[in-house]
Parts: C-alpha cells; structure tokens; sequence
C-alpha cells in the first residue's frame, strides 16, 4: 500500500470542524492511499482559534480579513492602533509557507441568511461583511499564483445566490483570469454527511484546469437520520457528571417553556393557535405538578396500572382510571340512577342503592299518595298531621324560636352564657352540652394532645417549619406549606414540563447541537462496559474514553459556543467532500481524467466544454 499526502488550508476556520473533517478522510485508489495535513487556517475570533487548534492539532491565525474601509463600515468606527490590512504574503505565512492542495473558504454568512430582512442586508454594515467573500478569494489566489491551489471550495448560505450575486459574477470572473474552472451548486449537508439535520448550503467548486484534467465528482448523497439515532447515544440531558457543562438543559423564560409543552411534535409554534385563550390564559388546559407518589392519579385508558399495594387508594398512587365508555353502559354503576323510562338492571341480593343502579329519578310530583308524607317538615304556624303509630313519618317542624330558650337538643351554649342543668344522661344530643368556645387554639396548654400534632397542618412561607421527625407525613403534623412562588412569564429557569404527547419537549443542550454537526460522535465518549468489549479496537476506544471524557468548547458562555458550533462546516460533510477531493487529485496525478460512476460531476459544464475543445485541437 502507497501513502500520499494532501495538504488542506481554512479561511475563516471558525472552530475547525472543515478541517477536522479533511482530516478524516483517508481517500484510496487502487493500491494507494491518500491521507489530508491541515497547514492552518486563518480567523478573527480568538476562541474559535483555540477550538480550532483542539479539534485539528494545528494551531491558527489570528487575522482580521476585512480592508479599512470595510472595517469601518462594518464596526462603525476606525480599526485601533497598530492595525493593518491583510496581504497575500501574511497569508502564506499562516499556512507555514508551505502550498496547499485544496483551500476551504466558509467567509461569514450573516449579511446573506434568510433570517436577517432583505432592508437590512442592504445597510453598510452587512455588504461590508458579504464582500468579504471576494476578499478572501482574491488573496488566496494571489498568495499562491506562483502553484495555483488545485481544488478550492466555497461555501456560504443559499441565498448568497441572490442576495450576493454581483459579488459571486465578479469570483467567478476572477477564478477564470487565474485559470479554473468553476461550478456553482446547491447541496444538503446532511445528504452528504449522513447526518441528523438538515443543512441546505450554496457551494462553489473550482479545479485548476491545467493542474486538474480529471473530472471532479459530488459527494454521494445518503439518507438522513433521525435526531434520536444520534442523541439516544448520549446521556440524557442535564446530566453533566456524564456529559460535561455543554450538556447542561438552557435555562428559558417560563413562558418558553410552557409554548414548548404545547406545541405537538413535529410542528413548530403555529400549532399554538389551535388553543382558545381566554384574558391571556389558556382556557381548557391547567399546569399540575407532577407527584413522585401520584396523588389522586389518573391512568389513561390506553396505559397499564402500576403495582396494587395493600392500602391502595385515590388518594396515595395512581389508582383511578378516565373511563371513555359512556354512562349508559351501567358498567361499575354503584350510585346509579336509571332515567324513568328506561328499564331496571337484573335485581340482585344486592340491591341497595350503593351496590349498583337501584334508584330512579322520579319526576313525578309528591302528592296525596301513600306515604307522602314521609320526612315532611310541617311550618310553625300550621297543625301537624295525625300521630300514626308509624311514628317520625312527617312529624318535624319548623321552630322559629332561638336557641337557648329551651328544648335543648344538640343545643350549643354561647361561651358568655351558663350551661343548663347537667343530669346523670348529659350528652351532646341531651341537652346543652356544647360550647361556642371563641378562644384559637394557639390558647391552649400543655396536655393538649392536638396542642403540638398539626394534623393536615400548612406552614406559612415567612414561617420556619417544626423538627422533621422520621414519620412526617401530610396528615400527621404540619408537613405542607403555603408556597407563594409561581414563575413570572419572563423568569429564566430550568424546567421539566409534561407535554400533551407525554414527552418532554425542550431545546437541544448545547453538546447535542454539537453532535448534531457531527463535531464529535457520541460513541467515542459512551460506548458499551469495557467487560463487554470483545474486541481490541472497542477497548481502546474505552481507554480513550478514560482519558477524555467529554467534548469540550474553549470558554464557558453556552450563547458563545452555539453561534460557533452553527457556524461551523459539519465535520461528516466535510469529509465527504474531502474524499471526491482527494479522489480527483489521486486520478490527475494517475493520468486519469474520468472515472465510471453513479454520482454527478461538479463543474461539469466547464469541463464538458473543454474536452470538447482539446479534441477540436487534435483533429
């Protein structure tokens, strides 16, 4: 086996996920294999710098590509002291004076993005920073005119296409004075690196026509991936002793988080105005929290019960069930009531009204029927009916006298009154033996046995709450409190809110959106127990794992390492462009200039048109 060796070179490198990916890719033909060397790369953000360092081995450039006059459209202001402009000359000095095979520029795409208004594309600011796109152009070419870089690659937003057409006719023309050919193309990240995004992006592909006779092919395309595939092989988020800081859950204003909760999965957030909101609230819906033992719980139809324990009830598990078959089946019909002109049940042994549906609603009037006048109260000033020997039935009255003036049954004494006179029967129900007694029971004494017990007692919050004792429970002392806090629509915290679907809808961590970008694979960090490895080359990813645990950004701000982690080139699709790259330079240096293939070649026009033209020659 042959071992040849590519050298690759990034403008504005950002944190080195392109040049990781050159890196990565190991293109062979025939006998030989060709491997990638990154000389370096140059860009303005000096932790971008240092993640690009750590995620190629070779460290950066620290260079500010804009000219003055950019500089002071874009910042407003003039460059400090000691600035200058960059040249041709400082940019091979960045690559070690050494000529690269191929050069990756990814010049910034804010000015471009569809996320930023057509008016404000259009201000100073962000046309300074477009034409940074034929900036960086311009002085690659003329840093190596004197050995034209083989293969270059452009890439930036889709909509560079339009927004930034005067300055890609004007690349164009340029790559075609210095003697390239060059194809413009749209592609999908994700289709190229196998990944679990989507990532449309517009790339611009150039060969040096003399040095390159050989077709360069696109990237094959492969089927997406779902995100699971890819977070599923993480801890879960949130777990940062497993996955580091950039695991942690972002920490989102309440109402964020309650939006999130409600929108169905798969939608975004219009899905939210299928919702009825009524002043400012949401009618049909309430937030619970979620008990760990399931207070008065409710399964749904669908799902399993969990373990029956011995004291099982409503109100200590999840021992209640939403039932959507309706009433009319009589199904567990204990208290029921049978409409009038419907028809009884079977008449069991069991026939009182709380063993199944023996009571019916009557809407017929009482009138001078039998038995009507069972439980009748007669008013004070009318005679009462015959005393039947059947004694109770319709023999109460209605007695407007206050109590105290006699008839003392169930009489309660006013606390500034006397007690009437205690005989040997005095019971509640005997006389008037109970007490208004106004005094709180804060009033009372020692020996009290409900002096200290706080039965179903509720603390208040400015309170300290009593000594925890090993059997506090909610109805054995004062174990609950009066909780005043409920999030402010803007308050910023960390939540774990029960969806509609029964998931938990939140952001991305900061380390799944790196995964996501293919900056790391999850499986070189978690992977199986090392007694389950059978294999060498799973125990030495286990070491490997020992000795770095965690993928790590320089830095600790989360806002920081998002927008450079979006910035970046996915590092899969990077390598996939790496391998047609290399592939092509191993046909040219062969003799070759075609190969058989199912893949599309980039630059195919150009390169059609000059075969076309070296056979006119021959001819």
């Amino acid at each position: 086996m042959f071992k040849r060796t590519f050298t690759h070179f990034h403008m504005c490198c950002g944190i080195g996920s392109g040049a990781a990916g050159f890196n990565d890719s190991k293109p062979m033909l025939g006998s030989i294999q060709a491997n990638w060397r990154c000389l370096g790369g140059v860009d303005v953000d000096p932790a971008g710098l240092r993640d690009f360092q750590m995620m190629t081995g070779v460290p950066g450039t620290l260079m500010d590509l804009f000219t003055r006059q950019q500089y002071l459209a874009f910042h407003g202001q003039q460059p400090p002291a000691g600035w200058r402009e960059a040249t041709a000359e400082d940019l091979r000095r960045a690559a070690g004076n050494d000529d690269p095979d191929a050069v990756f520029i990814s010049s910034p795409c804010k000015g471009a993005s569809g996320l930023l208004s057509e008016t404000m594309s259009q201000t100073p600011k962000y046309r300074a920073l477009n034409e940074l796109t034929l900036r960086c152009v311009w002085l690659m070419l003329e840093a190596w005119k004197h050995n034209p870089v083989s293969l270059i690659v452009f890439e930036n937003v889709p909509r560079l296409a339009t927004r930034g057409r005067y300055l890609l006719d004007q690349i164009n023309k340029l790559f075609g004075v210095y003697g390239y050919a060059v194809a413009e193309t749209t592609h999908d990240c994700g289709e190229i690196g196998g990944l679990a995004q989507s990532r449309k992006r517009f790339l611009l592909v150039a060969r040096h026509i003399e040095k390159v006779p050989a077709f360069l092919y696109e990237p094959a395309k492969r089927n997406l991936r779902a995100v699971g595939e890819v977070l599923s092989r993480m801890p879960l988020a949130g777990d940062i002793d497993q996955a580091g800081p950039m695991h942690r859950v972002p920490a989102l204003q309440w109402k964020t988080w309650v939006r999130l909760a409600l929108v169905e999965a798969g939608k975004d957030w219009r899905s939210l105005s299928r919702f009825a909101i009524e002043d400012g609230y949401l009618r049909d819906f309430v937030i619970v929290p979620e008990h760990r033992a399931d207070y008065l719980g409710v399964h749904d139809w669908q799902n399993t019960a969990g373990t029956v324990a011995g004291r099982s009830g409503p109100t200590n598990g999840k021992f209640s069930v939403a039932d959507p078959r309706p009433s009319s089946h009589f199904e567990y019909s204990q208290y029921g009531v049978l409409p009038y002109d419907r028809h009884c049940g079977v008449v069991t042994g069991q026939r009182s009204p709380g063993q199944g549906t023996f009571s019916v609603a009557d809407p017929r009037h009482a009138g001078p029927a039998k038995h009507s006048n069972e439980f009748r109260v007669v008013p004070w000033d009318r005679s009462a009916q015959s005393v039947t020997s059947a004694h109770g039935s319709g023999h109460c009255v209605q007695d407007p006298r206050r109590p105290g003036t006699g008839f003392g049954k169930y009489l309660v004494t006013d606390y500034s009154k006397s007690a009437g006179t205690v005989i040997a029967g005095s019971t509640t129900g005997q006389g008037a033996f109970a007490v208004a007694d106004p005094r709180p029971g804060l009033s009372r004494t020692k020996g009290d046995a409900y002096l200290t017990g706080g039965h179903y007692g509720v603390v208040n919050w400015t309170a300290p709450a009593g000594a925890v004792s090993a059997s506090a429970c909610h109805d054995n002392g004062r174990w609950s409190v009066a909780d005043q806090r409920m999030p402010a629509p803007n308050d910023r915290l960390t939540c774990m809110i029960t969806s509609l679907d029964g998931t938990w809808h939140r952001p991305f961590t900061t380390l799944e959106l790196a995964a996501l970008q293919s900056l790391f694979d999850p499986e070189d960090h978690w992977s199986a127990d090392p007694q389950t490895a059978h294999d060498i080359q799973v125990m030495q990813r286990v070491r490997k794992i020992e000795q770095a645990r965690f993928f790590q950004l320089d830095g600790v701000n989360d806002g920081h390492h998002r927008e450079r982690i979006g910035n970046a080139v996915p590092r899969a699709a990077a390598r996939a462009m790496a391998d047609v790259f290399g592939m092509t330079l191993l046909l040219s240096e062969a003799g070759e200039t075609f190969m058989l293939s199912s893949v599309a070649i980039w630059v195919q026009p150009v390169a059609v048109a000059l075969s076309v033209a070296q056979q006119e020659v021959a001819l």
